[in-house]
């Protein structure tokens, strides 16, 4: 059966932009899944996502981390960061990644740089 539907997977310890992100996704026709932090998306496996979304800032292992993590076991997995922290949102360490936001994003802009990245990663490119 072909997967008609792109799986985001969304980290952060916010429970209220887990569900309003999940809802945003869902609408956009995305299967969205949601976790509170990066060692429940860790046990839960990477190889059903199509893209992820992490909180920069949250204890424990952060998104950096996490990207550096998924980098490893799924090259090819895009990695978007979000950050509430601007100080963050400046430094080098967010450079090369395939989408940066900084709370409170644009929804829009976020679904069209997802859709893009889904495009490019589908397309080889």
């Amino acid at each position: 059966m072909n997967k008609t539907r792109h799986v985001v997977a969304i980290v952060d310890d916010d429970p209220r932009l887990l569900e309003s992100m999940g809802d945003l996704l869902e609408s956009a026709g995305y299967v969205a899944r949601s976790f509170s932090s990066a060692g429940s998306l860790l046990v839960n496996g990477l190889s059903d996502l199509d893209l992820l979304i992490t909180d920069i800032g949250m204890p424990g292992i952060d998104g950096f981390e996490l990207r550096d993590l998924v980098r490893k076991s799924r090259p090819e997995l895009p990695v978007f960061l979000i950050t509430g922290r601007h100080e963050i949102a400046d430094q080098g360490r967010a450079q090369g990644v395939g989408g940066f936001f900084r709370k409170p994003f644009d929804a829009q802009a976020l679904l069209a740089a997802i859709a893009k990245a889904l495009h490019k990663s589908t397309d080889g490119g």
